[in-house]
């Protein structure tokens, strides 16, 4: 049975981080498992940026199945899981058993990977304050007031977590994300 990654999304997902790392962690030989406030057939959104526009445009994106809802998640089943931005994070930061899910991750010493408006989970469940971290910039604002730092990367790497800008920093974000996982102990190095 292949390693499994839990992907926290709802409502309002991103489709194109969402889809990335559902085929992307497929791609390497991990099961990637979508889990959301309840199962169903989500919503998601398209995020774009216009020349012309000072913040993103929304548009309606893909409906995208969730395998399971957040209170069936047993945290020791899984490696990782993957924080989806989009406008998901901004209720879901307000539901306890998103956030207990986040904190046990993170107690367990098992990987937490955040893009995009995910970080709002991460800040939300405590997890902020010392860590080097990148989100989409309109966000850093709350990275910091949580004590974090905030840096202009697509890509950062604090411990065990693992955060990115937006889905444009899939390239960077990805190779960070399995350069760390091919390194763990007893794990066959993938290609990827």
């Amino acid at each position: 049975m292949p390693d499994k990654i839990l992907i926290v999304t709802d409502d309002s997902g991103e489709s194109l981080e969402i889809y990335y790392a559902q085929h992307r962690f497929t791609e390497a030989g991990y099961r990637a498992v979508i889990a959301a406030t309840q199962r169903k057939l989500l919503h998601g959104v398209v995020h774009d940026f216009e020349p012309d526009w000072n913040t993103y445009v929304e548009r309606p994106g893909y409906r995208i199945r969730s395998d399971l809802a957040f209170s069936q998640v047993k945290v020791a089943d899984y490696t990782a899981v993957l924080l989806i931005g989009g406008r998901a994070p901004e209720f879901l930061r307000h539901e306890p058993a998103v956030i207990r899910l986040v904190q046990e991750f993170a107690r367990r010493k098992k990987w937490i990977f955040s893009i995009c408006h995910g970080i709002q989970i991460l800040i939300a469940a405590g997890l902020a304050r010392g860590r080097t971290l990148t989100c989409y910039r309109n966000v850093r604002l709350e990275v910091e007031l949580a004590g974090g730092h905030w840096v202009d990367r697509p890509s950062a790497v604090d411990g065990r977590i693992i955060s990115s800008q937006t889905w444009e920093s899939h390239p960077e974000f990805y190779r960070d994300i399995f350069r760390h996982l091919d390194q763990e102990p007893g794990k066959a190095a993938r290609k990827g």
